[in-house]
């Protein structure tokens, strides 16, 4: 994200952040990190119900975390690599120590 992000990167931003922030969710992504999954690995994995799971891996996809492909009755899921990467870079620009994001301010 360039030093002096738009509002609307700074929104989509907040949602990937958002969609990261319940603990299911962060399961979710641990366990993609293996690669590919059925949801039905996933709500064995996870000992959850399928409905539930439906709406956390969909607020996921929502933020472009996760990629999905439907296969005869199956749904598959991955993580969207190219996303992380991308996060990766934002928590690099705003979070690294003398580093100014998305400026410096007033008094910097």
């Amino acid at each position: 994200m360039p030093a002096h992000a738009t509002t609307q990167q700074l929104e989509k931003t907040a949602r990937v952040f958002h969609a990261l922030s319940d603990p299911t969710r962060l399961n979710l992504v641990a366990l993609l990190r293996g690669g590919e999954r059925c949801v039905c690995e996933l709500t064995e994995a996870l000992e959850a119900g399928q409905s539930r799971l439906s709406f956390h891996l969909k607020t996921l996809k929502d933020a472009g975390l996760v990629l999905d492909r439907r296969e005869g009755r199956w749904v598959y899921y991955r993580l969207n690599q190219e996303k992380v990467e991308e996060l990766a870079g934002v928590l690099t620009d705003c979070c690294a120590p003398g580093r100014s994001w998305p400026k410096a301010g007033c008094c910097g």
